[in-house]
């Protein structure tokens, strides 16, 4: 077997998805070794398996099993397309087309409500556990959902499976972010706009787009996710509840402090403030989780991002109130302790930095944010040195 070379690139995009994200041959295997038997997937014994993921990242076999295909796409966070794996197949026949359409025909409220049931699951379960395994089971959701709304003849019927398949893009986008695949996340939130619309549901509309400007701000387009968080307001103007408009305005202000529009940013958040009702809890919406102590987070994350000294006061605020998980999610949790490394970081305070840094490290390891971790390994701690990473 031939060896890699130094400098010399991946050799597939399964090896090269491994090594951006910083994972070893070992992890990897360790992870086939234990969620293997979870999900009833039979794998090979841990000697095999080093010389089979060996074997598949240098591309001398392609990986075949449906059951490998899926741990890897879980471990990832990865799609098929970004793996090297082709995609389902399908069966092109009149027979096939005709069958698909007897099964959308037997789609009803119940069915529907069944849809809605699980991405609602799932969502739970990425507020207390995070994307580690709840990525690879919204794809299949969304596809399942898509194969109906795309055979269903029936305009209500269609109507709704595009506002459930809305949901479950969204959520699953914001997963796919969290692992790290801002492709991925950049291409459900363009398929969750599409089906928005066909929803007719501005609100929707407007959420997909505010999420998606975050991918934006992460890849440093703070200027574009400011403009496409402006047309997300304006799409929900006078056409949405007051919890979304108040989410909306935050996402604005997070977006214009990226850019460096301090007063403009100030602005916005106090909007938000304004607009967030007394009941902050929406049954219509239940992608949104957003109170007072949110805010404050948002605002201190805001602060971080202005360079302003008093974002670590706003951010150690928003901590006490994040430690009750039934108003907050993990995920915002390990941001809020990233963002607080960073803070202490700025402020020169090397030994708060690092104890923030090492609770965010853990949590991030937790829910397999890859997100999270490499934001972290980016932080600079301030010393007698000059400054290190952490």
């Amino acid at each position: 077997m031939t060896r890699r070379r130094p400098g010399e690139p991946p050799r597939t995009r399964l090896q090269a998805v491994r090594e951006e994200l910083g994972h070893t041959q070992e992890h990897v295997v360790r992870y086939f070794l234990t969620r293997g038997p979870q999900i009833g997937v039979g794998v090979a014994s841990k000697s095999a398996l080093n010389i089979m993921i060996s074997r598949w990242e240098n591309g001398h076999v392609e990986v075949t099993e449906p059951g490998y295909r899926r741990l890897f796409r879980e471990v990832y966070g990865r799609s098929n397309e970004e793996l090297g794996f082709p995609p389902e197949a399908l069966n092109q026949s009149a027979e096939e087309l005709r069958d698909r359409l007897v099964v959308a025909r037997t789609i009803d409220t119940a069915t529907l409500d069944l849809f809605q049931r699980q991405v609602n699951d799932l969502r739970r379960s990425d507020r207390q556990f995070g994307a580690v395994v709840v990525l690879d089971q919204l794809n299949s959701l969304v596809r399942q959902i898509e194969s109906v709304r795309v055979f269903s003849v029936n305009s209500r019927l269609r109507e709704r499976l595009a506002a459930i398949l809305t949901d479950a893009r969204t959520l699953a986008g914001w997963t796919a972010l969290d692992r790290g695949s801002q492709l991925q996340a950049w291409q459900y939130h363009e398929d969750a706009k599409v089906s928005a619309r066909e929803a007719d549901s501005p609100y929707l509309l407007a959420h997909a787009a505010a999420q998606q400007a975050v991918i934006l701000l992460d890849i440093g387009e703070a200027d574009a996710a400011v403009e496409l968080l402006e047309y997300a307001r304006y799409v929900a103007e006078n056409r949405a509840p007051s919890l979304l408009r108040s989410w909306l305005a935050a996402a604005h202000g997070e977006g214009l402090a990226a850019a460096g529009r301090r007063d403009e940013s100030f602005r916005a958040f106090d909007a938000a403030s304004s607009l967030l009702p007394t009941n902050s809890v929406d049954p219509a919406m239940p992608f949104l989780l957003l109170n007072e102590g949110q805010l404050t987070r948002w605002r201190g994350n805001a602060l971080l991002r202005l360079g302003d000294p008093d974002a670590i006061v706003q951010l150690e605020a928003s901590v006490r109130d994040l430690a009750n998980p039934e108003w907050s999610a993990i995920r915002g949790l390990t941001n809020t302790y990233v963002d607080l490394a960073f803070a202490y970081a700025a402020a020169g305070d090397s030994k708060g930095a690092m104890r923030h840094a090492q609770t965010a490290r853990q949590l991030a390891k937790r829910i397999g944010s890859d997100r999270q971790r490499q934001r972290l390994a980016s932080l600079e701690l301030p010393g007698p040195g000059g400054p290190g990473v952490a």
